[in-house]
């Protein structure tokens, strides 16, 4: 089987957890299927070409960017016989392909735009375009894959026009031979981080998704023995990013142990960093699935986490560590919340520890990147089939 898998990320240009799940499926499918996969970026490979906007449309609305993407990529997929599109950048590209070449579209929704108005900030008159492509591609899609069942309810509800039975479940998944614990501190220690002193450690994208605001006002309640750890990238926009610098700022007046990293750092880094951890937090506002609670959960690490979308579905709460409840209408509720789960957990080293190895199990056991490939090839199969 001729597979074309679209995405916008793919190594070494991975910022998201959309990123980090098309290269380790596309790792596994390998195996499995003739695979081709296009993505963002400059230059050709075995079995991977890459596509940049058009340069006509230098300083455009990044949606307008994207679409000459997408249309690049749908001229190149001829002779693919199923295309695989990975959020809205490539979900157009997929759409395309399935018209031209009349060959079946799958997709996975790793995120839906309805449930992300604040990209308004970031798109402009944009996120109308990226809406209507998400709508488009993904009410005509042979299959859609929600990467939860949280999802896939969201899916529906925004979606009512498609039929329930083209949506399937399949769950983002963790390599665990790579995503272990790493005994060393060298990384730490080149971050001023003091490995003899507990530390909560954030790892995402400074937007408005993730709830970083959220967790910087919580931490003001956070136990003076805990050190606090942003490692946090490029913001979305110039707003939120003063919001984002002030917060670190206002926080770093009043405790020690406030360290922001503000780049994306190598994955060996960040591994270090997560088995350190005396606890991962995800303050997120809206989540798919999570993929980065996965990562701590494998390096023994446990998680306190919102608990909105997918995210029940990975972190078991009391066991693998602690979920809190989320409402838009309380956010004081939701921080104080967040304070008190990673203040016990900052406290009680033996709990951390029992809920680390717990998370770990659980990562091994349910989420491995085999099983998400081979469950992957088997929709392709049963949609090929009846195309």
């Amino acid at each position: 089987m001729r597979v074309g898998l679209l995405s916008r990320e793919y190594p070494p240009d991975v910022y998201g957890g959309a990123g980090v799940h098309v290269e380790f499926l596309a790792r596994e499918l390998a195996s499995l299927v003739d695979l081709e996969v296009h993505s963002w970026g400059e230059g050709k490979a075995d079995g991977l070409v890459r596509h940049r906007p058009w340069p006509a449309l230098d300083g455009a609305n990044d949606a307008l960017r994207t679409f000459s993407v997408d249309l690049a990529m749908a001229a190149a997929l001829e002779g693919r016989e199923l295309v695989h599109s990975h959020t809205w950048y490539a979900h157009l590209a997929g759409h395309l392909a399935k018209l031209l070449y009349g060959v079946p579209h799958v997709m996975t929704s790793h995120s839906l735009e309805p449930l992300r108005p604040w990209k308004a900030e970031q798109l402009g008159g944009g996120y109308a375009l990226s809406s209507w492509a998400e709508r488009t591609a993904i009410e005509a899609a042979d299959a859609v894959i929600a990467v939860s069942g949280a999802m896939r309810d969201d899916i529906l509800a925004c979606y009512p026009a498609l039929d329930p039975g083209r949506v399937h479940v399949v769950h983002n998944g963790i390599d665990p031979e790579l995503y272990r614990p790493d005994p060393d501190t060298d990384v730490l220690r080149r971050f001023g981080i003091d490995p003899e002193r507990p530390y909560v450690l954030f790892v995402g994208r400074v937007t408005r998704q993730k709830g970083v605001p959220h967790l910087l006002r919580a931490a003001r309640r956070l136990a003076p023995e805990a050190q606090l750890v942003l490692c946090a990238g490029a913001p979305d926009t110039p707003e939120i990013g003063r919001e984002f610098r002030a917060l670190v700022d206002e926080l770093g007046t009043v405790r020690t142990g406030v360290h922001w990293i503000p780049q994306m750092l190598p994955r060996g880094e960040v591994i270090q960093l997560l088995t350190h951890a005396r606890v991962f937090v995800c303050p997120s506002v809206y989540e798919p699935l999570g993929i980065v609670n996965l990562e701590a959960m494998a390096c023994g690490t446990p998680v306190v986490a919102s608990a909105v979308g997918g995210i029940p579905e990975v972190v078991a709460d009391g066991s693998t560590g602690l979920l809190v409840p989320y409402e838009e209408r309380d956010p004081d509720a939701f921080e104080r919340g967040l304070a008190d789960a990673l203040n016990r957990i900052v406290g009680e080293p033996d709990t951390a520890e029992r809920m680390g190895t717990a998370g770990r199990d659980r990562a091994v056991r349910e989420f491995g990147w085999h099983a998400v490939a081979r469950r992957t090839a088997e929709l392709y199969e049963s949609t090929l089939k009846s195309a």
